[in-house]
């Protein structure tokens, strides 16, 4: 299977190689904005007394 990926990403030359590591990149920054979401909400929730 591992083979069958890489010779059909080096048919497509550049584009090939460009759309997996745009897809993992994208995919991790989504996570680590979740994740920074979700810790940065969990702590302001006491908010500021004026």
């Amino acid at each position: 299977m591992m083979t069958d990926c890489l010779a059909l990403m080096g048919h497509m030359s550049w584009i090939g190689w460009l759309m997996p590591v745009a897809v993992l990149a994208l995919l991790g920054l989504g996570i680590a904005a979740l994740l920074k979401y979700l810790f940065t909400s969990a702590k302001t929730t006491n908010g500021a007394c004026s």
